[in-house]
Parts: C-alpha cells; structure tokens; sequence
C-alpha cells in the first residue's frame, strides 16, 4: 500500500523496507525468465538458426530434417508464455519502484503538512525545457514549456525525481506511453513512443522538475 499521511516515521521505513524486499524478488524473477528465454532463444539458433519465424518444412512441404520440430515448438511456446510474463512482471516492478520512491518521501514526510489537491484543480510537476527537432517528443506532440500533468502512471502525487519517468521510459522503448500537459493553461492529451533516433536518449526532449502548481482545469 502507497505511504499516506499521518504513518509514522517508523512505520514509513519498515514499509520502505518490506517494498524493497519486494521488488527485488520481482528483478530476480525477471533475470530467471531473461536467463530462460536466452537459453531457448540460443537453442533455435542452434537448430539451423530457425529463430520463432523460421519454416518448419522444406521446399517439398516436408518436416524439415536437419531441426529437431519438437524442440523447435516447444521452445517457441514456451518463448512466447515467458515474454507475456516478463511484460506483466515489468509492469509491477514499475509501480512496486514507486511505492519504493513514496515510502522513502514518506519517511522524510512526517513532519509537513500534506495539502490536498482541491477538485476541479490540477497539479503538475515538471516541466519540458527542450525538444529536439525530429525527435520522438516532437513527434508526439510535446512543446517547449509544457507542464507535465501525467506521464504513464506518474502524477504529482507519485512523482518524486526524475527517475520515476526514466523507468517509464525504459520500460517503454517502442510502446506508446499516455501522457498530459497542461498548455497555456488548456489539458492536452498525447501519445508519447520512447524509440531510438538520430538524437541522444529515446525521447529528444529535457524535462525539469518544477514546483508544483495549480491552474484553473479547463
């Protein structure tokens, strides 16, 4: 559970604690299955480099017989069971890193006052400093000067430097990512798709942690 006003000190470490615990449990997780689908990926290489796309009969529309077709199918099946669980599991490494990041807030938290977000307002974090012409921010949509709303699943109230969005990012090089901005005082809802380009990193773009701050929601 998120760390939430009014835990004490104590409380907030040994929740910091327990949620490290956890999530590095879910990165040896992910290592094993990284560790087993290159095994299996090295053994389709090794049956005449097959891979998972590769024909499984010959010309004459005969099994093929310099692979063994049983090994081949089974470690594609298997290949293809890993990647949906490596997905699923990077999933809740992300929100278990920020549960992490919000219990370690928490810890120095004890002492201020936490003010709730008033409705019909909203809060934003950061800001876009830079875009890159013909980046993948450009492409997006993303300007200079917009403030960030949501970026995934990081908002103000999960936000805590910019090592939340680094992990979106990386978990997302190819994937569109959901994010909003407020601009010249209006929400605007873009895709972003984290991607390798001409420029350094996989988005083009500087963003800067900002004070948070309220603006009328249009």
């Amino acid at each position: 559970m998120p760390w939430t006003p009014g835990k004490t000190k104590m409380a907030a470490a040994m929740e910091s604690k327990t949620k490290i615990q956890e999530v590095k449990e879910l990165m040896a997780k992910k290592d094993g299955i990284e560790s087993e689908i290159k095994e299996l990926s090295d053994l389709l290489q090794s049956q005449g480099g097959v891979g998972m796309d590769g024909p499984l009969i010959d010309e004459e529309l005969y099994p093929r017989s310099d692979i063994d077709i049983y090994s081949v199918r089974h470690a594609r099946h298997r290949i293809i069971c890993l990647q949906n669980d490596h997905k699923e599991l990077m999933k809740e490494i992300e929100e278990g890193l920020y549960q992490v990041h919000a219990a370690a807030k928490g810890e120095h938290a004890e002492s201020m006052e936490i003010e709730p977000v008033c409705p019909g307002r909203v809060t934003t974090f950061a800001y876009v400093d830079l875009v890159d012409e013909g980046s993948p921010a450009q492409a997006a949509g993303l300007e200079k000067c917009d403030e960030l709303v949501e970026f995934g699943s990081v908002t103000a109230q999960n936000f805590v430097n910019l090592q939340n969005i680094a992990t979106i990012v990386q978990h997302s090089v190819g994937k569109p990512i959901k994010i909003t901005v407020l601009r010249k005082e209006e929400m605007v809802k873009l895709t972003l798709t984290p991607n390798t380009w001409s420029g350094r990193g996989f988005l083009g773009c500087k963003i800067v942690p900002g004070e948070k701050v309220s603006m009328p929601e249009r």
